[in-house]
């Protein structure tokens, strides 16, 4: 079916039969999550059992392919590709107003809907002829529950509640806890105010008599005013916890954080200015604006601060440093404190630093754990002001507090550097994981992570259904069934669990999940026909493009000055540290963490001479490494930093390649932390 609108849109699909046999219109609202689409609508599909339905997708100008995506894959999705952004509410009504169903299904593409997800809520519907709506259980990414599964209307209570935080102060106050029903369990069904527009059934004869979703509201807040509605025009609204859909949360509405923060926030005072004008007092109205202005700015100012709080910590402790510097070195001397060193040395001291690092690129949000920018930002912040003393003679005086501010900026905003960088690649250094599925998709899923160069995690092995199969030539082993999961994750350290699509029903994903809240692990989806990897709030391709930028395919090797800029200053810092390593290692024994560094610390000299890298390999392992990748033997070695069981020949070269292949500063710290807590928790076992 091909039809045109004035709305600057196409409308494509298969018209059904007959109208009267639909029983659910499912209307998804996409805006550039093509991969989270694609998953939806399977799920969508394999939760359709006897009833009649036809499904919606209403495409807000994507630039990912997603209109593309639907036409191949879903031929008989009614799609509608608009030529502008129209925003949730305009969208949804275009597929409204088409819409043949007895119920309409608002579903975010961002979403996993379980297999009986919409039996369940159209079951619920027949059953309740009174109710307007129903939601169910909507899951975050981790498995815990999500509490906008259920709300209700921002009165002046629950409004005032909400604004100063006594809400999440007494979650489970039936006074306080209001505004998202907490004090309730998830598993309890009752009536409320409103529910989630990420998940939602709505009556079509509901909606024929409390209107569409209202344009006023392009994102945010339309679903709590629909409700609202819906409820004024006499019908009930429901929350059942019989099913649940999984909602990675704002993956379409993600770019632009401050703009969304505005609209969110605005779409508030829309919905109080619409609704309380009549049933309360100005002065109600007044506060609770009032209030969502501050919340909102508040907001607004917290994202500035973030997005520039490298720039702020760099200014207050390079200010800092030198003040306290210049008072230590003052009084020291038996000399009064001049006012020039406030007015005049440490401010010209901090804006050559900062000018420095920004012109290495150091704050720049891919660099800020980088050490290099900062010293030459320090280096240049020294020079300017012993140049500066050779010209203004009370300077001069100063010169010993510079040096020692140089070295101190080095040393305190390095460390800030180094755990801002250890912070994000926390994980990202060979996260094992475990497939659940069988054993054909655990080799697929094999044969495509060993074609690449680099792989989001490393796969130990699979979980079945039910039981192990007899021994196979498959690469990845058969670890357990299912109900080993818990068992595996918490035993063998794993981050990442990789459900199967094709073989691992919704249902059963969602119940695995359960099982597996408290443990720090990401879940994610492996599609079934596309080489995906669906994560939270993430979709990592596993295909490697057919071409694609040398330098970036290969990867370019750190320069030995780098590696020595790096290396040699802290050799140093460990030579001098000496003394005080060998008595906390004294004090905490061979076999603690200290112990352990204070011998590291005794090849530090092979370092400062070249003989040894910080990070490098072991002697027996040479083999397993190219001549090109110009590695040499370490005092920390790579395959020291592995977890156990991740030592054969293979997994070592595929992470000494990636090494080659991601060396940084950040990253040698992060193998070095990891070593030292590898090699104590070794020692500890065999003792």
């Amino acid at each position: 079916m091909t039809q045109s609108s004035p709305n600057t849109e196409s409308t494509e699909g298969t018209e059904q039969s007959d109208p009267k046999e639909i029983d659910v219109s499912v209307i998804i609202v996409n805006y550039n999550v093509k991969e989270f689409l694609d998953q939806a609508i399977r799920s969508v599909y394999q939760s359709v059992g006897t009833l009649k339905v036809e499904v919606f997708v209403v495409d807000n100008n994507s630039v990912d392919g997603s209109v593309e995506m639907v036409r191949a894959r879903f031929p008989d999705v009614h799609l509608i590709a608009n030529e502008d952004n129209t925003g949730f509410s305009t969208a949804n009504n275009q597929a409204i107003r088409i819409a043949k169903g007895r119920h309409l299904f608002i579903l975010n593409p961002d979403t996993i809907v379980q297999e009986d997800t919409l039996t369940t809520l159209v079951n619920f519907m027949d059953t309740h002829p009174e109710a307007g709506a129903v939601g169910c259980k909507i899951l975050n990414p981790d498995g815990t529950f999500a509490p906008e599964s259920r709300r209700s209307f921002p009165t002046p209570a629950v409004a005032f509640y909400r604004m100063t935080g006594l809400s999440r102060l007494f979650p489970k106050s039936r006074t306080f806890g209001r505004y998202n029903l907490s004090y309730l369990t998830p598993d309890e069904a009752t009536e409320v105010d409103a529910l989630s527009g990420s998940c939602m059934v709505v009556r079509a004869e509901a909606i024929k008599e409390a209107g569409m979703f209202d344009e006023d509201f392009f994102m945010y807040g339309e679903d709590l005013d629909w409700c609202y509605r819906i409820q004024q025009a006499g019908w009930t609204i429901h929350y059942t916890p019989d099913t649940q859909i999984i909602h990675y949360k704002g993956e379409s509405t993600k770019k632009g954080e401050l703009r969304y923060v505005l609209l969110f926030y605005g779409a508030m005072l829309r919905f109080a200015q619409k609704h309380f004008r009549k049933r309360h007092s100005f002065l109600f109205r007044f506060f609770l604006r009032l209030g969502i202005i501050t919340r909102g700015s508040l907001q607004a100012l917290t994202n500035w601060v973030k997005r520039y709080s490298a720039i702020f910590i760099d200014t207050l402790l390079f200010f800092g440093i030198m003040i306290l510097a210049g008072l230590v070195r003052y009084a020291v001397a038996g000399m009064a404190f001049p006012q020039m060193f406030i007015s005049f040395v440490a401010p010209v001291y901090t804006a050559s630093a900062l000018i420095g690092i920004s012109a290495m690129g150091g704050y720049k949000p891919k660099n800020q754990a980088k050490l290099l920018p900062l010293i030459v930002g320090a280096f240049i912040a020294m020079g300017t002001l012993a140049t500066l003393s050779f010209f203004v003679k009370s300077i001069a005086f100063s010169r010993l507090a510079v040096g020692v501010s140089f070295v101190a900026s080095l040393l305190i905003l390095g460390v800030i550097r180094l755990l801002r960088g250890r912070r994000k690649q926390e994980g990202t250094f060979f996260r094992q994981a475990i497939l659940v599925g069988d054993a054909a998709e655990a080799e697929r899923l094999t044969q495509t992570l060993n074609a690449l160069e680099t792989t989001p995690i490393e796969v130990i092995g699979y979980v079945s259904p039910d039981s192990c199969p007899p021994e196979s030539n498959g690469t990845l082993p058969c670890l357990g069934t299912f109900r080993h999961l818990r068992d595996l994750v918490r035993i063998r350290d794993i981050q990442d669990v990789v459900f199967a699509s094709r073989i691992v029903p919704n249902r059963t994903a969602f119940d695995l999940m359960q099982q597996l809240k408290g443990l720090p692990v990401q879940f994610r989806m492996l599609n079934e026909q596309h080489e995906h990897l669906i994560g939270q709030s993430s979709i990592e391709a596993l295909t490697s493009p057919a071409l694609v930028d040398a330098e970036q395919a290969i990867g370019i090797s750190r320069s030995t000055f780098a590696r020595r800029a790096f290396e040699v200053p802290l050799a140093i810092l460990g030579i001098i540290l000496y003394p005080i390593m060998f008595l906390l290692a004294k004090m905490a024994g061979p076999d603690s963490r200290a112990g352990i560094l204070t011998s590291k610390i005794k090849q530090f000299p092979d370092v400062l001479t070249g003989k040894k890298a910080l990070i490098g390999y072991k002697s027996e392992e040479y083999h397993l490494l190219s001549p090109s990748w110009d590695l040499r033997e370490g005092v920390f070695t790579i395959s020291e930093s592995l977890p156990q069981g991740a030592h054969q020949e293979h997994q070592l070269s595929r992470a000494y390649w990636l090494y080659v292949r991601n060396q940084s500063i950040t990253f040698d710290i992060d193998i070095v932390l990891r070593a030292l807590k590898q090699q104590s928790k070794e020692l500890l076992n065999n003792g």
